[in-house]
């Protein structure tokens, strides 16, 4: 390649081709500062491989609940440990409890885990 085979582009329009090649248009509305930080806190909730495996045997059990003398086991957990964990995922909204005499139910809110990731689908 010699001197003459080079194009001479100025500073600015590479700087405008970058940002024309770089900067594709929004397809679609970005989350708010708002619902980030609520969006947040829920994955935060999941981001633990013990809840992550209580929802998981939570969903998977007849009825999407489970008697938590049923979940202490499965994760190797002590029961105020799995309690704690419990309660994490209540608060974040994908688990409701239930008293049934001296046991707690806990069952999967209908909906919880498709919107947990609704905000990072695309379409």
């Amino acid at each position: 390649m010699t001197l003459t085979d080079l194009t001479l582009v100025t500073r600015d329009e590479a700087a405008a081709s970058a940002a024309v090649a770089c900067c594709g248009p929004l397809t679609r509305e970005t989350i708010s500062a708002a619902d980030a930080e609520v969006f947040a806190r829920r994955l935060k909730a999941l981001a633990d491989p013990a809840r992550l495996r209580l929802v998981s045997i939570v969903a998977a059990s007849e009825g999407q609940e489970a008697c938590v003398c049923d979940l202490i086991e499965p994760v190797g957990l002590s029961q105020p440990t799995v309690s704690h964990h419990l309660k994490i995922l209540m608060d974040a909204g994908f688990l409701t409890r239930s008293k049934r005499g001296t046991w707690a139910y806990y069952k999967l809110v209908p909906g919880s885990l498709d919107a947990a990731a609704a905000p990072l689908v695309t379409v």
